[in-house]
């Protein structure tokens, strides 16, 4: 996808809402669109959240006069869950016995604070346990499809159980023989439910793929969602997309070796 369709729906997804409205105005898949919307909330989230941290003490006292998790949320353009949760460690409680009223706000005895713990619940698509479940469900359907193609070309692997203990970092697939798809030698390969822009791209770099280039030689990933035309990949990472599934692959006769790659890769 070119950078500037993209910036055009990115800039356009502020609210939940918007995912639905977008899809009906444009035609876009909606979880599509409900992708990018999480990967900019979770980002706009991680960037505030000092800034909502330090003002922690103020926000417990607008809540103690009246003003509820919900309207604080708002307020502040932050995801109501978190809020939530940065209130009730302001007020001496910890972090589990928030995900526990959460779970089970019937449990609850004060009706004021089971009232609006359900209200955050609810709203939050997020960081919500049903927001959570979502994104885990479809982490788990980007794994299913790549297994699904690596059973179709007839190839065999460790998946990340097998390899979880063996070492410090664990791709979804580790080939028991590299693969070529489009020219390049392939040894290991990553499924990301996720959409490929520059900032998700270069953090799965930093905390993923640099490492499996290091142990297991060049690899590829795969972004289902899509992921931005002429993206820089570092030496020894490919990236595609969903066109994975109509792509048959070629056995590579190559041996790994270390020393023919960089010894880092920068970002």
């Amino acid at each position: 996808m070119r950078y500037e369709k993209f910036k055009a729906l990115y800039d356009k997804l502020n609210d939940y809402s918007d995912v639905k409205k977008l899809a009906e105005e444009t035609g876009l898949d909606e979880e599509f669109l409900n992708v990018i919307y999480t990967q900019k909330t979770v980002r706009a989230a991680t960037k505030r959240y000092h800034v909502i941290r330090r003002n922690a003490p103020r926000l417990l006292r607008e809540w103690r006069k009246g003003s509820s998790f919900l309207s604080l949320a708002q307020q502040w353009n932050f995801p109501p869950i978190l809020i939530g949760l940065i209130l009730f460690q302001e007020n001496g409680y910890s972090k589990k016995q928030f995900w526990k009223h959460v779970h089970d706000p019937n449990s609850i005895k004060d009706p004021r604070l089971r009232k609006e713990i359900i209200e955050i619940t609810a709203a939050d698509t997020i960081y919500s346990p049903e927001g959570n479940e979502i994104q885990h469900k479809r982490g788990i359907w980007g794994e299913e499809k790549l297994q699904e193609w690596l059973e179709e070309q007839e190839l065999t692997y460790q998946d990340e159980d097998e390899l979880r203990g063996k070492y410090s970092k664990t791709p979804d697939c580790l080939l028991d023989e590299p693969i070529k798809i489009n020219g390049q030698t392939i040894h290991w390969i990553e499924s990301k439910a996720s959409f490929g822009d520059r900032i998700e791209f270069n953090r799965n770099i930093r905390s993923q793929l640099a490492q499996y280039v290091e142990m297991f030689g060049p690899g590829m990933v795969v972004y289902w969602f899509g992921h931005l035309d002429n993206l820089d990949c570092p030496p020894g990472i490919e990236i595609i997309d969903a066109s994975l599934s109509k792509i048959d692959c070629q056995k590579a006769d190559v041996d790994f070796c270390p020393e023919e790659l960089p010894s880092s890769l920068n970002v």
